[in-house]
């Protein structure tokens, strides 16, 4: 049986390839996408996701927009370092065409609580962005922690320093708040981050294979993860980037992939290290651990099904789903 998945983007670089993954691989049925924001806006990332999907020839998936900033804002705007990582557009540049179809006039929020009760145990949520939808979801209908199967959030970071300081990850900066309630929601929740997504690193021999295939799609994939894993080499100093958001997605349909970790997490909210995720002193003696943290990864065979995953959507193109190929040019 197929395990229902909601994907909740912020949708850049890494994001447009947990989609591909998502569509590729057997185990995981895609119901649709609620868009937040981090990488982007929630506008774009709507607008991202609908033409990635059009891109892909599966315009039969959803796209619901959700929360627009965090629990303790009122607005959001992109950082200058987001935009450095995934180009302004949040595609690495790549203009690829907008789609012909709308976002659903059904909000993210109503969306998950809906799916929580129609699908029940079957449906796992994975945020790669800010965690503000799924907690508005668990806070406007508590009941679907209990109804529905595990979170899979890309996000933190527990043995390893963080992407925006010493103690933060990027998608949990965005709202530190929301993060911490989902830890303390009594939700099952499986925190794939940095400790183990750095691990994952796709280079320019792997994406060159997707231009080999002749497929717009294999094409445009190429050009915006060659942009990220450009970004990689010259902040990082390494040849390749981190698959954060993919794993997240390979973990939902293959846990055994990650050894977790059995932790009570909380999120640091104050002070210098605000964003900090990092077990609770309070939870040690809790008998029920509702936090896995990914404390180390199979690599190899995590990339081997990468390749094979992603690779089986863009070689085929829209074409191969009954649908036309846009054009991808550079913007």
């Amino acid at each position: 049986m197929t395990k229902k998945i909601i994907l909740d983007l912020d949708t850049g670089i890494d994001d447009a390839l947990a989609i591909a993954y998502a569509l590729g691989s057997p185990e995981l049925d895609l119901i649709g996408i609620t868009a937040t924001y981090g990488n982007v806006t929630v506008g774009r990332s709507v607008r991202n996701s609908l033409a990635v999907l059009e891109l892909l020839g599966r315009t039969d998936v959803p796209v619901f927009a959700g929360v627009g900033h965090s629990l303790t804002t009122d607005s959001f705007t992109p950082s200058e370092l987001s935009a450095f990582i995934h180009g302004g557009n949040g595609i690495g540049e790549i203009e690829i065409p907008t789609a012909g179809r709308n976002v659903e006039q059904q909000t993210a929020t109503d969306f998950i609580i809906e799916s929580a009760h129609r699908y029940g145990e079957d449906l796992t949520c994975i945020p790669t962005g800010a965690a503000t939808n799924i907690v508005a979801a668990l806070e406007k209908d508590p009941t679907i922690k209990d109804a529905m199967g595990p979170i899979v959030m890309m996000g933190g970071a527990l043995t390893t320093e963080g992407n925006v300081n010493k103690w933060t990850e990027a998608n949990v900066s965005q709202d530190p708040e929301a993060t911490d309630r989902l830890f303390r929601s009594g939700a099952e929740v499986v925190m794939v981050g940095l400790d183990v997504t750095h691990q994952t690193l796709l280079t320019k021999a792997e994406t060159s294979t997707w231009r080999d295939f002749g497929t717009e799609a294999g094409r445009c994939y190429a050009d915006m993860t060659d942009y990220y894993i450009d970004f990689e080499t010259k902040a990082m100093d390494i040849a390749g980037c981190g698959l954060h958001d993919p794993l997240a997605v390979a973990v939902a349909a293959d846990r055994s992939l990650v050894t977790l970790l059995p932790i009570t997490m909380q999120v640091d909210l104050e002070g210098p290290t605000r964003g900090r995720t990092i077990g609770s002193l309070a939870g040690l003696s809790d008998p029920v651990k509702t936090v896995g943290v990914a404390v180390e990864v199979d690599v190899e065979r995590f990339l081997g099904e990468f390749m094979t995953r992603v690779g089986s959507v863009l070689s085929v193109g829209p074409e191969g789903w009954g649908g036309s190929t846009p054009g991808c040019p550079r913007a």
